[in-house]
């Protein structure tokens, strides 16, 4: 017997039980971005390998370790997106949607890291992102913070997250930091584990964020970076404290906050939660001023965040918030001699005539017993009842499944009964 293909470790399959819960939380975030008027686009899964390297950053974790590299029959080096950023700019400039413009969108879709799978962390993981190109106040931080908070209370997560800000400054501000850090690190490299020592003179900042209880302590007096900042960061980020304070919005400030990725500046920022244990970071961005003419186009001010939608989910379900929409509204049963077409056309009829309508028709035979069985496992609020004495009246059986009441009605009244029970 043939050994059975098992799915690859960290990509995994999302089953009916639980996809009903992913819409939920997708339609939920679309309806909130397109409350705020921005644009999808969508970007290729497989991008050239040179776009990250320049974008993220060569010696970032990603690019060293994670990405799914390979070179296709042509000798060229391809890689599956990581994050959405780099690509959203990258056709944003070769599609000409960013010089001298302004641009509020949004994508979603599958990334792809090779890591180690966890809880909450996975190989291939989903995304939904925002990238706000053309705009450089500290108003449109605001509106992305505002929009992601708006997000939180509609999927009723809001009492369980919180707001880290922060802001990193410029380019050269950030570089003069490093400078001090890592003289501040070197003091103290005999503290510093492997992972720190490796970053330390790569990426320093990466050391602000780690996980290191003993090297937590010891940067409780390294410099700070908030010394370091130029005056035109220091205004924005005040800018953007008092346009939150003004929303009602909560925050702290955490001067050890930083991305990840290379091409930050100025506002960072992520929500945090308690409810995930060690993966307690459900979105995050900041602004990316320098990205655009980094990767050939013309300078360009820009903000986003992403969030994963893995971790989302699987706080909804830690919290208990898995009350959905049931797949099917209404399922059709049918039994005797011409019943099975009439049923199909009257499900046709009530799909048409009641938008939203999910009619379930049954298949395969069998009597009532085992029809309506199969209506309550597929959770059908509504049985419908058709038999040869309901064709030869024109009407139709409506069963209330929960709670057990049933009419007789005319067909052609069914329509407006079902739009007033779903």
């Amino acid at each position: 017997m043939a050994k059975q293909i098992q799915a690859i470790r960290g990509m995994n399959d999302c089953l009916p039980s639980q996809s009903p819960l992913w819409q939920k939380v997708e339609g939920t975030i679309k309806q909130v971005v397109s409350a705020y008027g921005y644009s999808e686009v969508r970007m290729p899964i497989v991008e050239s390998t040179h776009l990250f390297s320049r974008a993220i950053g060569e010696v970032t974790d990603v690019v060293e370790k994670e990405m799914y590299t390979f070179d296709d029959r042509n000798g060229d080096s391809l890689t599956l997106r990581p994050e959405g950023t780099a690509g959203c700019v990258r056709a944003g400039i070769q599609n000409g949607l960013l010089y001298n413009q302004e641009q509020r969108l949004w994508y979603t879709g599958p990334m792809f890291r090779h890591e180690r799978p966890q809880k909450g962390r996975y190989r291939q993981f989903h995304q939904f992102g925002v990238e706000v190109f053309g705009l450089n106040g500290p108003d449109v931080d605001a509106e992305l913070i505002m929009m992601t908070a708006r997000m939180w209370r509609k999927l009723g997560i809001d009492k369980h997250v919180r707001l880290e800000l922060n802001s990193i400054g410029s380019l050269e501000a950030r570089a003069n930091y490093r400078e001090a850090l890592i003289a501040f690190l070197e003091q103290h490299i005999d503290i510093l584990d492997e992972d720190c020592k490796r970053r330390m003179h790569t990426n320093p900042l990466r050391v602000l964020d780690t996980k290191n209880a003993a090297v937590q302590e010891i940067l409780v007096d390294a410099p700070k970076l908030s010394e370091y900042l130029d005056e035109e960061s220091k205004q924005h980020f005040a800018g953007l404290c008092e346009l939150l304070d003004a929303a009602g919005i909560e925050y702290q400030v955490n001067e050890r906050l930083v991305r990840g990725l290379d091409y930050y500046n100025r506002t960072v920022f992520e929500w945090i939660t308690e409810s995930l244990g060690a993966q307690g970071t459900v979105c995050g961005g900041g602004r990316y001023d320098g990205l655009v003419e980094q990767l050939g186009g013309k300078a360009t001010p820009a903000v986003g965040f992403a969030m994963g939608l893995e971790r989302l989910v699987l706080m909804m379900e830690t919290l208990e918030l898995t009350e959905v929409r049931r797949p099917v509204d209404v399922y059709m049963v049918t039994a005797g001699e011409g019943t099975m077409m009439a049923g199909m056309k009257l499900a046709e009829k009530l799909r048409e005539e009641v938008a939203g309508l999910r009619v379930m028709s049954h298949f395969g035979g069998g009597n009532f017993k085992k029809q309506f069985k199969r209506a309550d496992n597929v959770g059908a609020a509504i049985a419908l009842v058709l038999g040869e004495n309901e064709i030869a009246e024109n009407t139709v059986v409506v069963k209330d499944l929960r709670g057990g009441e049933q009419t007789t009605m005319a067909q052609e009244d069914v329509a407006a009964k079902l739009a007033e029970l779903i």
